[in-house]
């Protein structure tokens, strides 16, 4: 049974798990599109989304989280400067009257060496 399961394996140790999705999450935040296979894409859209929702909190006015507080959660998740502040000065804004659902993935099918499904996940324009 997967009771109390969180998230995918990836087949991986857990700490090549969580640099293969900072990693991730960094270059779909710098380039705002990434190849990748459709696994891979799944396991990180989420928190790219909470990321980029964390972001757009701490613009509103009479948030419970302030700027600060903001910029210190994202970069325990991102841990890289540079993208933190395209986070918080680029990409929140620009989401700001969007209630969720920031990424888009289209399938492209399989890879040729291994079949894996491959997706392009993308950051959606408004």
């Amino acid at each position: 049974m997967r009771h109390r399961i969180y998230g995918y394996r990836l087949n991986k140790s857990g700490s090549h798990r969580n640099s293969l999705r900072r990693n991730l999450i960094n270059d779909l935040l710098v380039h705002e599109r990434i190849n990748t296979t459709e696994a891979k894409a799944k396991a990180i859209r989420g928190d790219a989304e909470r990321v980029i929702t964390i972001a757009k909190r701490s613009k509103r006015i009479g948030s419970s989280m302030n700027q600060v507080q903001a910029r210190r959660t994202i970069m325990r998740k991102l841990n890289n400067k540079v993208v933190v502040k395209k986070v918080m000065d680029e990409i929140a804004p620009r989401y700001e009257n969007r209630p969720g659902g920031y990424t888009r993935m289209l399938k492209l099918g399989s890879r040729r060496g291994d079949a894996a499904r491959m997706v392009i996940l993308e950051l959606v324009e408004d």
